[in-house]
């Protein structure tokens, strides 16, 4: 079957599918990666779904900073599995291709989820500033409506970047050429690849994509800033200490997720190297994914009590 098919009398072709080059190397390597990836994978859902259950079945968790971390390890679900599930089809079959259609897909949904959880650690930055600037009125601040409020407006703006992008993407003509120089379709090795104009759409999505993720990032540092303030007038050691310890797990994620995304989608593309983007694309896609759950039950005690209880609970049952 053809995959570039001519276009009427014009000296141009269009694309039908296309094949994700994803990593160089031989064959016991490729089937090395893949079991590591599988297993990654498979401890990215189970510590997420964990997460999530302990939130739903413990009474002490019933909170609005775990309503959303719950929503965070959802999105973390769904957000790997966009691109992990076919990284490894291709690393254990070789089947390489993805139609225009699914690329087209692909690039939506992870660009929907990465947007959104862009949009909800700041929501879970505004909680902890609500909670440690204005611990009296954090009721009223976060009430259950306001969590529904900021969930919503996550995915609100992440569908709108997401639409945006992937219809500016995708309305570029792709000729002599359909192989993406990636894992999975994502917007540079995309418009690396078109032979039309790609300075609009590079505009375009800097000034959307990147408004959204610097405004985030920003309002989370002012967030910070806030806190640092209240947390200095605490006067004993061990009440500052206990303020600022429930913002690390928050902040280490914050680092690694926004470190990995602005190095990614914040340099002009004259910068860009395939090799260093998969690298960067793996800690991002795969491999925080599986570490949030590990940072935050690691560093969290009402989690790990939750965890235990519910071990007990099990063990009661069973017995």
């Amino acid at each position: 079957m053809d995959v570039i098919k001519p276009l009427g009398r014009q000296n141009q072709t269009s694309v039908t599918e296309f094949v994700l080059l994803g990593f160089s190397v031989g064959p016991k390597k490729q089937t090395l990666l893949f079991a590591l990836s599988l297993l990654v994978y498979l401890l990215t859902l189970a510590g997420n779904l964990t997460i999530i259950s302990l939130i739903r079945i413990d009474q002490c968790l019933q909170t609005p900073m775990y309503f959303l971390l719950g929503n965070l390890s959802f999105i973390e679900i769904c957000y790997t599995s966009t691109t992990a599930p076919k990284m490894l089809w291709d690393l254990l079959l070789g089947d390489k291709t993805i139609s225009f259609i699914g690329c087209a897909l692909q690039l939506y949904f992870f660009g929907t989820l990465g947007c959104a959880e862009c949009v909800l650690l700041l929501a879970m930055a505004y909680d902890r500033y609500a909670a440690i600037c204005h611990p009296l009125r954090y009721t009223l601040l976060m009430s259950q409506k306001v969590c529904w409020g900021l969930l919503a407006c996550s995915w609100a703006i992440g569908n709108f970047n997401s639409i945006v992008n992937t219809a500016l993407v995708f309305s570029l003509d792709f000729c002599q050429s359909n192989e993406i120089d990636h894992f999975f379709c994502d917007i540079p090795p995309l418009l690396q690849l078109s032979c039309s104009d790609t300075s609009v759409s590079q505009l375009v999505t800097f000034t959307i994509s990147g408004g959204i993720m610097i405004g985030a990032f920003g309002l989370i540092l002012l967030s910070y800033i806030l806190i640092v303030f209240s947390v200095l007038k605490i006067r004993s050691a061990q009440g500052r200490i206990k303020a600022f310890s429930t913002c690390v797990s928050h902040l280490t994620v914050v680092s690694i997720f926004y470190g990995t995304l602005m190095y990614t989608y914040m340099r002009p593309s004259s910068s860009h190297s395939m090799e260093q983007d998969r690298l960067v694309a793996v800690l991002y896609t795969i491999i925080t994914p599986m570490l949030n759950p590990l940072i935050y039950s690691l560093r969290n005690k009402e989690v790990q009590g939750a965890f235990w209880r519910a071990l007990r609970k099990k063990n009661r049952w069973s017995a």
